[in-house]
Parts: C-alpha cells; sequence; structure tokens
C-alpha cells in the first residue's frame, strides 16, 4: 500500500509540473511571437501561422480566385456567388464610392472568401498587380481601395544576342520590357532594329516586387552593350534634379529634337483623335500638327537619321520620312517640292532642308503636316519631352567619376 501511494503522489507531481511548464511556455510563446494567434475549439487551442493577404487572415477561409468573363459588371458577379439582392445594392454603392467600378476589366482575377458555412464574406478585384478593391459582405457592408506595397530590389541581368533583343530577354529569363528600355537608352547610339548575333549586355538595375513577385522594372542605373565588338556604357546620375544617361566620358547619350521643322506663323491644326477634315467634312483622327507658311517655305529635318520613304499619295500630296532611330521616326506632308538629289536611304543631319511646303494631296492651302511616331505610334509632336543634352557639368564631375568606377567594377563582375 506505501509504494502505491508513493507511486501515485509521484505522479501527481509530474502531471502538475507538466501543466505548469505547459502554461509558462504557452505564455512566453505567444508574449515572443506576435505572428502567433489562438483559435479555441472546445477548450483545446490550435497555433497557426498568420498569414494575410488583402488585409484577410487566409487560414480563416476557403478561397476561389476566378477571372471576369466579357459584359460581368460588379453585380453579375455578386449575384453569380448567390449573395442577395440587398448586399448587391449596397455594396455597388459603397464600391462606386471607393473605386470606379466601371474600370472592372475582363480577363482580370478576383478572389471569393468563404466562411466555414460556406458564406461569402469578402470580394477581392485585382485590378493590377497592386491596386485592389476589397469588399467586406458581413453584417456591416462596406469597400475599400487598396495599394499594395512595392519592393525594390537591386539585381542584375546580362545575355548575348541570338536573334532579337525582345527574344534574348524571353531566353534569358528576363523581363522583356527590358528591351524596351535599353532601346530608349541607347536610342541615339545603336540601332536595334539592326544588331548582330554575338552583340551583348550587361545590366544594373532595380527590379519591382509585390509579394515577392517581380512585376516591372525600376531605375536602371549602369549598362555595357556591345555592338560591333565596340563596348557602349550608360551610366545614370542626376544632374540639376534631372535623371539622365552619360557614356564613360560624361557626355549626354540623348540628343535633342528641333522645337520646329521650319520657320512658321502660325500652327493652323493641332495632334487630335476627331476633328472635322477641311476637305472630307468626316470627323476622323489627326495625327500630326498642321504649320501655316507660304508655298516654298524649306523644311528642316528635326533629328539625324535616314530617309527610308519618299513619294506621293492622294491624302499626304508629295511626303518624306525620316527614321531617326529604332524609336522615334518623323513625316512631312503636302510639300510642293524635294531637294534636288534628295532619295531613300540617303543620311540626313539635324536642320537639313529635305522638302518645301505645298499644298498637294487633301490641303486647303499651303502648309505642312507634321507627324512624329515613337514605336510606330503616332505621338503629338508638341508634347515630345525635350532629352537633356548637357554633358556632366564641371562642379559634377568628381561625383560622377566616383558613381562611374562603382558601376563599371560592378559590371566586370558581371558574366555575359
Amino acid at each position: 500500500m506505501r509504494v502505491k501511494r508513493i507511486i501515485v503522489i509521484s505522479v501527481s507531481i509530474f502531471i502538475l509540473l507538466s501543466i505548469s511548464l505547459f502554461k509558462s511556455t504557452q505564455s512566453s510563446i505567444l508574449s515572443r511571437n506576435s505572428n502567433i494567434y489562438a483559435v479555441g475549439i472546445d477548450q483545446n487551442i490550435i497555433y497557426h501561422d498568420l498569414k494575410k493577404e488583402f488585409g484577410i487572415v487566409l487560414d480563416s477561409f476557403k478561397i476561389t480566385q476566378k477571372r471576369i468573363k466579357r459584359n460581368y459588371n460588379l453585380a453579375r458577379l455578386l449575384s453569380d456567388e448567390g449573395v442577395d439582392y440587398s448586399k448587391i445594392e449596397k455594396a455597388t454603392r459603397t464600391s462606386a464610392k471607393a473605386f470606379d467600378i466601371r474600370r472592372i476589366k475582363a480577363g482580370n482575377y478576383y478572389n471569393l472568401y468563404y466562411s466555414d458555412d460556406t458564406t461569402l464574406k469578402y470580394f477581392v478585384y485585382k485590378h493590377s498587380a497592386t491596386e485592389y478593391l476589397k469588399i467586406h459582405l458581413g453584417d456591416n457592408i462596406f469597400s475599400e481601395k487598396g495599394e499594395k506595397e512595392i519592393v525594390s530590389e537591386r539585381t542584375e541581368c546580362s545575355g548575348t544576342i541570338s536573334s532579337s533583343l525582345w527574344t534574348t530577354m524571353i531566353e534569358n529569363k528576363i523581363d522583356p520590357m527590358m528591351s524596351i528600355k535599353l532601346s530608349e537608352i541607347y536610342a541615339w547610339t545603336v540601332d536595334f532594329f539592326g544588331l548582330d548575333e554575338g552583340d551583348k549586355f550587361k545590366v544594373i538595375y532595380e527590379k519591382q516586387l509585390v509579394d515577392s513577385i517581380p512585376i516591372g522594372i525600376g531605375d536602371i542605373y549602369a549598362v555595357s552593350f556591345t555592338h560591333r565588338g565596340e563596348e557602349l556604357f550608360a551610366f545614370e546620375f542626376e544632374q540639376n534634379g534631372v535623371k539622365s544617361f552619360f557614356d564613360k566620358e560624361g557626355k549626354s547619350l540623348r540628343r535633342q529634337f528641333l522645337k520646329a521643322p521650319l520657320k512658321f506663323s502660325r500652327i493652323s491644326s493641332g495632334f487630335s483623335k476627331s476633328r472635322m477634315h477641311p476637305i472630307l467634312k468626316i470627323r476622323r483622327p489627326h495625327s500630326g500638327v498642321d504649320y501655316a507658311a507660304p508655298k516654298g517655305t524649306p523644311i528642316y529635318t528635326i533629328g539625324d537619321g535616314t530617309i527610308n520613304k519618299k513619294g506621293y499619295t492622294k491624302g499626304a500630296g508629295y511626303y518624306i520620312k525620316v527614321k531617326h532611330n529604332s524609336v522615334y521616326t518623323s513625316g512631312y506632308n503636302h510639300l510642293s517640292r524635294y531637294p534636288k538629289g534628295i532619295k531613300v536611304g540617303q543620311r540626313v543631319t539635324q536642320g537639313d532642308v529635305i522638302g518645301y511646303v505645298g499644298s498637294t494631296g487633301y490641303a486647303t492651302g499651303p502648309h505642312l503636316d507634321f507627324r512624329v511616331w515613337k514605336y510606330g505610334q503616332a505621338i503629338d509632336p508638341l508634347k515630345i519631352k525635350a532629352p537633356p543634352v548637357v554633358p556632366i557639368l564641371e562642379n559634377n564631375q568628381s561625383a560622377f567619376e566616383t558613381i562611374k568606377e562603382e558601376y563599371l567594377k560592378e559590371l566586370s563582375k558581371i558574366n555575359s
């Protein structure tokens, strides 16, 4: 009996110590780790990692992701999920205050968050990688627009041209938009439609991420682009509050266009998406700027380039086009004539005369219809941002040299 009593007492002490130790450990964990939360179920406590998205605790819901179909609006999306009309009306009204629901686009994703009793608690429409609309469908229905945080990460990439720059980016698992970025940086230096197999690049840049997923390219800090055996550098540097790219000698990689292609008295018609045509009497886009000027007024090319088209059409009359680089092309319509000897394939320098004002084609009087295309898309010539062409100033030379040398060391360590 005495032995049994000792055993019972010992076991009881052990249990009491264990309970005490458990409570002490539990208290310590909760106080140390704010990312732990407790859910009470029949007196038991279960611990989970607190994972959230859009401010919603993920472990608390059954989540379904769907894609918006064509001709669907918010009311129809909620109706398909069995939400009653009164809730849909409130959700639509509150959403309109937080977000322009007319912007909801077919093809975009939305998330549905269901509680254990299959009741829809949240609806989240993902408008972009960062922007979203969240609708609370509980007892208190309200909506809020949110922005996910963009995290920037400094990184690098490199590659060797196999066919096109775009294809090379994809082959090397680099955001293809990098090809657009590089073509803009080297617009006046490299013809990206004439790259050679074996040309190569190295880039130090900023990758943008949301929820650890890459969504785009931020600042580009330094580039080495080898074209036809020549290594061309580009270094980002801020001067007088403006960021631009400079070569190894501190010269700007940009060139500036002339403000206008001729000496003119007035602009008779501007860039428009819907202009009443003076002859055809119908509304249609006018993808250029009309400069009123006397017949025979000389027309100058706004920048260095190559004449890539020249001829006559019923609408434009005599016209000429100049391809400046892989980004910009300019066009000149309704000419009366061309300078002697000018031809397709000819190189021209900024300020060269390439034609004379006339009224050929659909024109009510002598004027120049001047157009500019960027990547093949017509843009308003008056809104072209004049890039800085000033080299590194003397008072910035020391700072530029320091940054340049650091970038050169980093670029030399990147395998191409």
